[in-house]
């Protein structure tokens, strides 16, 4: 009798870590240019509209990527759509550290963003492949996770070693052929079902026994990221306004605080029920803004960090929160288009109000502009504290 032919196995181990990884690296390449905005500002002489456009439309094009490929690892395998990945990812890499222009750097965001978007699914999907029980975490924990390891790494290649334009995304390309080798070394774990071509459309809803949820959770989901993308964009001018710092280090610390108190405090409270998250998160944020705004009104640097921590906290538990609220509600069969309909308000919310940020900010004071933007949000986040009646 014809029996089949021994799969290679390996253990769960290099299996969970390589994606976990490789995804932690995808955010870290993501949040990178953001010490060096800065930079680019300076030697080309654009506008913080500018500046946060060149930044929203890398989320534009993840959300696209997300929505269209997201699912297509399940169809064709993983390998081969994190290898397609990693290699859009190089390209961009290596457009921004030739770009001697805007034209060139909105080009490599928007391949990055096409990058990541393809590669988050299916990098979360080998994850969850692997580490069933430990899954969701590691796929919470390791995207937020990168953006601070970028946000401070690429600002101490950029403030300590020579060519601050080219040699982070240098370094992340060698990073990227490693992690290329090693995924052409591990086994595939996906069966690869048929109809690749039917995964391709966009499959976006709220299933009716999520709605009364998605409502409730939608402000504060949309302040947690908003926040995000303030600290991403226009987080180093910030620092350098309030402090009159022109440190490319500080810039990027600012980054890191934030997110990694937000990867710290998904894994802390990662076994605290979902209603009690949501909401230690909704308070955080808006007392960390809160004292943020004090801290740019005063000029104090330790106050603008304390801020950061705080607001970065909440920023970790209400995305914690709201996914563990929100997307167990969905049956099996409608849960795609739920997540895929939280992943468009999110990237919306991390865009857009950015990009209208750095265009009111060409007009107004960015210090004005920041305390409006603050006081917005902490609106938001308390509405979330405000109890609903069950439905």
């Amino acid at each position: 009798m014809l029996t089949a032919p021994a799969t290679r196995r390996i253990s769960s181990g290099p299996a969970t870590v390589l994606p976990a990884a490789t995804m932690l690296t995808f955010l870290a390449a993501s949040s990178a240019p953001t010490p060096l905005y800065r930079v680019y500002q300076a030697r080309w002489a654009f506008s913080s509209g500018m500046l946060t456009v060149i930044f929203g439309v890398y989320a534009v094009c993840l959300l696209l990527a997300l929505l269209t490929v997201g699912s297509l690892s399940d169809h064709v395998g993983r390998r081969p759509v994190i290898l397609g990945a990693l290699a859009l990812d190089a390209v961009a890499m290596l457009v921004f550290s030739t770009a001697d222009g805007v034209p060139l750097l909105i080009a490599a965001r928007m391949v990055q963003g096409i990058a990541t978007g393809a590669a988050t699914g299916a990098l979360a999907a080998a994850i969850l492949d692997a580490e069933r029980p430990h899954g969701p975490i590691v796929n919470s924990v390791a995207p937020i996770a990168g953006l601070a390891v970028g946000g401070l790494g690429s600002a101490a290649l950029v403030q300590f070693l020579p060519w601050p334009r080219q040699t982070v995304y240098l370094v992340l390309l060698v990073v990227f052929a490693v992690e290329a080798i090693g995924t052409i070394v591990v086994t595939e774990t996906s069966p690869m079902m048929p109809g690749a071509r039917q995964a391709i459309r966009p499959n976006v809803g709220i299933p009716a026994a999520a709605r009364s949820a998605f409502a409730a959770i939608a402000l504060l989901d949309i302040a947690a990221w908003a926040l995000g993308g303030f600290y991403l964009s226009l987080g180093p001018s910030l620092i350098r306004v309030v402090t009159g710092s022109n440190s490319i280090l500080l810039g990027g610390l600012l980054v890191f605080t934030l997110a990694a108190a937000g990867a710290a405090t998904i894994w802390l409270l990662r076994t605290v029920a979902a209603s009690r998250v949501m909401r230690f998160g909704a308070a955080a944020l808006a007392i960390g803004i809160a004292v943020t705004i004090a801290a740019t009104q005063t000029g104090s640097q330790a106050l603008l960090f304390a801020g950061t921590l705080i607001a970065g906290t909440g920023f970790g538990a209400s995305f914690q929160g709201v996914t563990r609220t929100v997307f167990p509600l969905a049956p099996a069969a409608e849960r795609g288009k739920l997540v895929a309909a939280f992943y468009v308000l999110s990237y919306l919310a991390f865009s857009i109000p950015a990009v209208a940020a750095g265009v009111i900010a060409t007009s107004v004071s960015l210090l004005t502009t920041a305390t409006g933007y603050g006081v917005v949000l902490i609106a938001l986040a308390v509405t979330a504290l405000i109890p609903r009646r069950p439905r």
